[in-house]
């Protein structure tokens, strides 16, 4: 399984609030809209919250500022992304999608990658 994942932070002028409700209502069912196309077999969004726990854990590692969300999104094998990428459907979902991120994302500081789950722990 192939995972992409887009750290994100908000465009300067939105509150938290602002990107997230933006980030669910309008672009989540734009994912949904193309799902077909870019063949993805699930996307998730994890929006930050704002808490004393989470500062108090930054506080303890001395991290940097959180970012806003993140994106998962998952495919069943680099194929499945390759033809998303390249297929006539596939590029115009993702010219589409690029379009409204510029809308709350900060794309210049969003980093983004792929990867492959190779450990993990269930609780």
């Amino acid at each position: 399984m192939i995972k992409l994942t887009f750290c994100l932070r908000r465009l300067p002028h939105l509150s938290l609030a602002e990107f997230q409700l933006y980030w669910c209502e309008k672009h989540g069912p734009l994912m949904d809209k193309h799902k077909a196309a870019l063949g993805f077999v699930r996307y998730a969004q994890v929006h930050r919250i704002e808490d004393e726990i989470g500062d108090a854990l930054r506080a303890i590692r001395d991290a940097p500022e959180p970012y806003d969300g993140i994106v998962e999104t998952f495919w069943n094998s680099r194929a499945d992304l390759e033809h998303a990428m390249t297929s006539k459907e596939g590029r115009a979902a993702g010219r589409e999608l690029l379009a409204d991120e510029k809308n709350f994302i900060d794309l210049a500081h969003s980093p983004i990658w792929l990867g492959e789950d190779r450990y993990s722990v269930d609780g």
